[in-house]
């Protein structure tokens, strides 16, 4: 769940990256960074943080060039405070910087071929830089000073055949210009947009289009499944389908990951959770025609669109009943069990005369872990509430992401071999609902029926790009749960100062 953005002006982009990163600032709170071209030299600002942390006055004026890319991370493994910010860089061939969105799920693979068969040295444990030398690789073996943009994709192409699992990607070709492709199996989004001005036209890719709202781009399209846009740096636009792509979306991005302002693979988010909304409501209805709910209160803040149209489907009043601390982050991201349960407390406050004496219906977007779930019920029952209900906008999460989202071993998910009453009972609920896969399907497809099938792993266990077995998921548990990830943070804290002393000189 990162975020990515490239843009190629005829003016200087940096502020434009920097305005960019903080549109998709919920994609990842763990680092970012920037890196812009100026005159066939590369100019990387990265550091551990927030946007507004990371680049200063003094940095911003370093970043000079009329085109640029930028990233904002959250780990999808071990460590919080990891070094492997980006963009990634690699001097061979042209200079080449990336910028990564996903996880690749054969790294371990290309890495042995990356160093026996490729000649190529990785420096991090990251799957990016994986990907950033795989790239570089298909582009050296063209062996020419300069590439044409068939070239280019040609490459691509053999990327796609080489890297499985989710990768949307921007990179900036140094004496080129900017290239931006996604996976065959379109699972992690990209967009891209122009801005036509007195200078000419601009071009800008991103994970979603409200970034490009926000710089006043307008939305061309998705990059498809299997295909790659090229922007030369005279700022010539190619776009080319490299390989047969079968466009299956993560549907989670509809779910929780993406801003509701967002247009992916041509729907409306927002319009997307409304109709969760209403499928959910439908559900209650069938299941408890003579339910005793007196309040919807939303969690905020992605379940509260789903909440709104659920709440007048039932023709019960919403009321906002949780008060956010919006300088906490996103709490299923944050390693360790007890840092979790210490911020939710800091996060939310529940406003008691909305709850006293009352029989209310909780509901959010999703249910991870549960940690979250059960302390917001008993803050209700806290602020007096007679009963307190649980709904999700989204099916029981009970298998692991592989595709880039940091989700934990599937026996840290409440929902994991547990039925829907039990986990209710677990998390202290008095009755509680969940959406049905089926309902959630059609209330994205709706918005685009050319969509037939989405990645919808989290729920099924059914894994998109395949090749995904035990071995690869208790290999991934061994990165992700609780206790890795302690061992992880006492261990990159040296790595962490000496790789950030670097960047920083």
């Amino acid at each position: 769940m990162c975020g990515i953005v490239g843009i190629v002006g005829k003016s200087p982009v940096n502020q434009s990256i920097y305005d960019a990163l903080t549109v998709l600032q919920h994609r990842g709170q763990d680092a970012a960074g920037i890196v812009t071209s100026d005159e066939g030299r590369l100019y990387l600002r990265k550091d551990n943080g927030l946007v507004r942390d990371v680049f200063h006055t003094r940095h911003m004026r370093r970043l000079t060039g009329n085109t640029g890319i930028g990233h904002v991370r959250y780990p999808t493994a071990g460590s919080s405070t990891s070094a492997e910010a980006q963009p990634l860089y690699v001097n061979s061939p042209y200079g080449i910087t990336l910028a990564h969105n996903g996880n690749l799920t054969n790294d371990d693979e290309l890495k042995k071929e990356l160093y026996l068969t490729d000649r190529r040295h990785l420096n991090t444990n990251s799957d990016s830089e994986v990907l950033l030398n795989v790239l570089a690789h298909e582009l050296q073996v063209k062996n020419k000073n300069h590439l044409s943009p068939d070239e280019i994709f040609d490459a691509v192409a053999k990327v796609f055949k080489r890297c499985e699992g989710a990768y949307a990607a921007v990179a900036l070709i140094s004496g080129h210009g900017l290239l931006c492709f996604r996976d065959p199996h379109g699972i992690r989004p990209a967009v891209f947009g122009k801005k036509i001005t007195d200078a000419g036209t601009e071009y800008m890719v991103a994970s979603e289009s409200v970034a490009l709202d926000a710089l006043g781009f307008e939305l061309i399209d998705d990059v498809g499944a299997g295909e790659a846009i090229f922007v030369s740096e005279a700022g010539e636009l190619h776009r080319k389908q490299c390989v047969k792509g079968q466009l299956t979306p993560c549907i989670f991005e509809h779910v929780y990951l993406a801003r509701p302002d967002s247009l992916i693979d041509n729907v409306s988010v927002y319009k997307a959770r409304l109709r969760m909304g209403e499928q959910l409501a439908d559900k209650i209805k069938h299941e408890w025609p003579d339910h005793d709910i007196d309040v919807v209160i939303p969690i905020p803040d992605t379940s509260l669109t789903s909440a709104v149209q659920l709440a007048h489907e039932l023709g019960v009043k919403m009321r906002h009943g949780f008060i956010k601390n919006r300088y906490i982050g996103r709490t299923f991201i944050m390693p360790g069990q007890q840092m979790r349960k210490k911020s939710v407390r800091q996060k939310l406050n529940a406003i008691d005369l909305e709850f006293k004496g009352k029989n209310v219906l909780l509901v959010d977007d999703s249910i991870v872990r549960g940690t979250t779930s059960g302390q917001i019920i008993e803050m209700a029952r806290e602020a007096g509430a007679n009963k307190v209900y649980f709904a999700s906008a989204a099916p029981p999460v009970r298998y692991p992401n592989v595709y880039g989202i940091d989700m934990p071993a599937a026996a840290e998910l409440i929902a994991h071999g547990r039925t829907e009453q039990e986990i209710g009972e677990l998390i202290g609920a008095d009755r509680m609902f969940y959406q049905d896969i089926d309902d959630m399907v059609e209330a994205v497809r709706e918005g685009n029926p050319d969509l037939i099938n989405f990645d919808l792993s989290v729920f099924n266990g059914e894994y998109v790009t395949g090749g995904i077995d035990q071995d690869y998921l208790k290999r991934l548990e061994d990165l992700r749960n609780d206790s890795a990830k302690k061992v992880n943070d006492l261990e990159n804290v040296t790595d962490v100062a000496m790789v950030m002393d670097l960047h920083n000189q």
